[in-house]
């Protein structure tokens, strides 16, 4: 049976409480404010500020961060591929996920409200083909009718840079990646330079510091999975305060996106291009900056994503939600 084209994301309840845990020590601080009490976390650029803390500063500006999952794999349309792929652990895109990335690119530009600056992007075949066609889309000179792919599309490479991360990889265990597929010799194979040239000419920056140097070891557990993704999207965030990112993901790294920032949602199914897009206030001091936390701003389902929340939750908000 071909595999959904929707991401199902299992043990929630459990998911969300290990999250909240984590979410918590991301969100510790370094930089003293006048009045605020605040905690060492020397290895972020900038740092979450209590509410209380915040209430007589105006931002400086707002970051937005759009975590997206990749198209639709090509191993989930061609059951005979894995068979005899040289790289079975790591499909390419159907050509209707390359339709469906560029479509989605098109509608970033469109609806966002606000540019993206930079994308950062799994090593995995599938993320970096779906960055190349969300990049064309979004850096196209002319939005051409009729254009499905970025096939031939004229960009203008200053709108975007775009970097490869290893931490927003697949997870490193048998629940994402099949015994019967990986790697036998551990090998996996990554080529940066080979992704990089699939990527649109003149849109690689190479002089990004990686939060991760290499792949996560293989068997990692999904606790350390979700704790990873955690890590990179705020430390990517951190790292660029001035900047709007979109992160090209897998599905768990979208659910723990969504979880780890709006208050006891846990994601149901992300589809093929789901994304979600968190926004945060950020304070100029000095000569460094800080943030507030993240919010979700989009609600379930509308952006390929949907999510569940308690019920005495989804009672509370649905007063005020339009």
């Amino acid at each position: 049976m071909l595999q959904s084209r929707l991401f199902r994301l299992c043990s929630v309840r459990a998911r969300c409480s290990q999250q909240a845990s984590i979410l918590q020590e991301s969100n510790k601080q370094h930089v003293m404010l006048p009045g605020c009490r605040t905690t060492g976390f020397p290895s972020l650029s900038t740092d979450s500020v209590k509410m209380d803390c915040r209430e007589n500063l105006r931002p400086f500006s707002y970051q937005n961060v759009v975590v997206m999952r990749h198209g639709d794999r090509l191993d989930n349309f061609d059951r005979s591929w894995a068979s005899t792929a040289a790289r079975p652990w790591d499909p390419p895109l159907a050509q209707q996920g390359r339709v469906r990335a560029f479509q989605t690119g098109s509608r970033l530009r469109q609806s966002l409200g606000f540019p993206i600056h930079r994308i950062f992007v799994s090593p995995f075949l599938r993320c970096v083909q779906t960055a190349a066609e969300v990049v064309a889309a979004l850096s196209a000179v002319d939005e051409g009718f009729g254009t499905i792919t970025g096939d031939g599309v004229t960009i203008d490479p200053s709108k975007v840079k775009v970097s490869i991360e290893y931490g927003l990889c697949e997870m490193m265990n048998r629940e994402a990646i099949r015994l019967n597929v990986a790697p036998k010799d551990g090998k996996w194979g990554f080529d940066i330079a080979e992704s990089e040239a699939m990527l649109p000419a003149g849109t690689v920056d190479k002089n990004v510091q990686r939060v991760y140097k290499e792949l996560p070891q293989w068997e990692e557990s999904n606790m350390q999975t979700r704790a990873r993704y955690q890590q990179v999207i705020k430390h990517l965030a951190d790292q660029h305060p001035t900047e709007n990112l979109l992160l090209v993901t897998h599905g768990e790294g979208v659910g723990v996106a969504l979880s780890s920032f709006k208050k006891k949602a846990a994601a149901n199914e992300v589809d093929y291009c789901g994304y979600v897009e968190l926004s945060r206030p950020i304070f100029k001091k000095e000569l460094s900056f800080t943030s507030g936390e993240f919010d979700l701003l989009a609600h379930s389902g509308q952006t390929g994503v949907t999510y569940i929340l308690p019920p005495t939750w989804r009672n509370d908000t649905s007063q005020t939600s339009p």
